[in-house]
């Protein structure tokens, strides 16, 4: 752990902040688990099971309107107001004890999903104005390793809950946890400007500023389609897992082995990434990150276990760089009155196609051997990341006086 990381940690609003992506996101990935083994045994099917997941992914689509939301309004109020909203929502499935109540839970997960995409752009808007710029690429390295390290833990703690004391106990969990996020919130200090007036202006048009903005910033859209396409590769090569598992002779069982391998490896590469973004380029940092990902994917298309095991490790400290590199160039690079537009619309490039990338990936491993499908997936992320790296003298364009980032002062409010 170096030097800046630790000064993260000593950074009042980054350690809050930090704070309350820790309890928001424990309580979200054991309800995420938890909600689908709830449905399951209600209802006993496994597609009703399976959407408890879509509903929470499928307001990513609409992130870049969602997102505009964030930068009409101050954005601490926002999230506090958001966080204890979504608290209140997640009292609705404490009603759930039957088949016949247990629609219920596809609405409020719904609701669940797009209130993440709004505090997604809202958080991201914030503390490009409450955290130190020298900072920012440990404290976005630091948050990737949080939010990894409660996918590690949570899940097994939401199974456990629900095994002992039933889903209405995982949704009061998950309340609580929104509950102290907005606490956390609450506590920030940093000196907001209020919002331009907006008025006749109509949300499509502010909506397309985000996205005509970020499309038309070479360093952003590169980073941000290189962080997407390493997301639609995992997605890809997941779909192989048990497949892999079969080939390596292997039970099904054995993927609690993998995962939690390549949740280490993630968090290691989470905390290497402000050090490392100190010493490269961030386009060199994110192609890195892709190249090791792919290397590490390519290493799973091998019969030894060892080399497998190996890989995911190496694939786990490659995929969070190029997040990393994006959302930390979308808050250096943004002007405070877009960037929670730009920051909706850099998630849904990056998130939403993972789901499609999972469809494609179940037919392919229905069809194909697995071997072919992390083939592909690795040559294309090694593709990729070798155009990255051989454009990366790209000359910037300026963007116009009137949109030209701007620095937010931090100070007690």
């Amino acid at each position: 752990m170096g030097w800046n990381t630790l000064k993260v940690l000593r950074d009042r609003n980054a350690s809050l902040y930090l704070g309350a992506v820790l309890v928001s996101g424990f309580g979200d990935s054991a309800m995420l688990l938890a909600g689908g083994i709830w449905v399951k045994t209600l209802t006993g099917s496994n597609s009703l099971a399976a959407l408890v997941a879509f509903c929470m992914w499928l307001p990513t689509f609409a992130g870049p309107a969602i997102g505009t939301m964030a930068d009409r309004v101050r954005r601490r109020p926002l999230l506090v107001a958001t966080n204890l909203a979504l608290a209140v929502v997640m009292t609705a499935p404490l009603a759930v004890r039957s088949r016949e109540e247990v629609w219920l839970l596809f609405p409020v997960l719904t609701l669940i999903g797009a209130g993440m995409v709004l505090t997604n752009a809202a958080e991201t808007a914030l503390m490009a104005a409450a955290v130190p710029d020298e900072l920012r690429g440990d404290f976005n390295g630091l948050v990737r390793t949080a939010i990894e390290s409660m996918k590690l833990l949570a899940p097994l703690a939401g199974a456990g809950l629900f095994t002992v004391f039933g889903g209405p106990a995982v949704a009061l969990l998950d309340a609580v946890t929104f509950v102290l996020a907005a606490a956390a919130f609450r506590l920030i200090l940093v000196r907001e400007t209020p919002p331009r007036t907006r008025a006749g202006r109509a949300w499509t048009t502010e909506t397309a500023e985000g996205a005509r903005y970020l499309w038309r910033h070479p360093v952003l859209r590169s980073l941000v389609l290189t962080a997407g396409t390493v997301m639609v590769l995992s997605g890809l090569s997941t779909t192989a897992t048990f497949a892999m598992l079969d080939g390596l002779h292997r039970s099904p069982a054995f993927a609690g082995v993998l995962t939690p391998v390549q949740g280490l490896g993630s968090m290691a590469g989470g905390l290497a990434a402000g050090a490392l973004m100190r010493r490269m380029p961030a386009r060199a940092f994110s192609a890195a990150g892709l190249a090791l990902f792919a290397v590490g994917l390519l290493a799973r298309a091998t019969p030894w276990l060892p080399v497998v095991l190996g890989g995911t490790l190496v694939l786990g400290v490659g995929v969070p760089w190029p997040v990393i590199a994006a959302m930390t160039a979308v808050q250096r690079e943004t002007p405070a009155e877009l960037l929670g537009r730009v920051a909706a619309t850099a998630n849904t490039l990056m998130y939403a196609p993972t789901g499609l990338a999972l469809l494609l990936g179940t037919g392919m491993v229905a069809g194909f051997d697995y071997r072919v499908q992390i083939l592909a997936a690795g040559m294309v992320g090694l593709a990729v990341a070798t155009v990255l790296a051989l454009t990366g003298r790209t000359t910037r364009t300026v963007a116009p006086v009137s949109t030209q980032p701007v620095s937010e002062t931090a100070s007690e409010s």
